[in-house]
């Protein structure tokens, strides 16, 4: 018996704001919308999804965007994916110090929420 995934990871959203998270999450992103079960719906928020990845996204009515926190997701070119970012205005944060293995950026979705991204670099040996 063990943890052996997760399933997915919810960020907060301020109230009505679901238009403007589809436009990052699909339309710059390049996630897809998932359908939220009916009962969930009604509370508002979107779910998104790449892949084996679930990112969703849940109304607080309070809201406070996430600063440190963050999920951190493995793109596979992280160079196109930022030329698609910039494009789009997002303000590209380069991290340091480096994380060996990686090539890493940061940027924060429209609410604030912080999102590292991550690309595997290539085994040289």
């Amino acid at each position: 018996m063990g943890i052996y995934a997760i399933d997915h990871v919810q960020l907060a959203m301020p109230m009505g704001e679901e238009a403007r998270a589809r436009a990052f999450f699909c339309d710059v992103l390049g996630m897809t919308e998932a359908p939220k079960p009916a009962a969930l719906a009604a509370r508002g928020g979107a779910w998104f999804m790449a892949g084996a990845v679930q990112l969703h996204l849940g109304v607080e009515p309070e809201f406070r965007p996430a600063r440190k926190a963050h999920p951190a997701l493995l793109v596979d070119d992280l160079a196109a994916l930022v030329a698609t970012l910039a494009a789009a205005g997002v303000v590209v944060i380069d991290n340091e110090p480096a994380l060996e293995g990686y090539r890493r950026v940061h940027i924060h979705d429209p609410f604030g929420n912080r999102i590292e991204l991550m690309e595997k670099l290539a085994d040289l040996r």
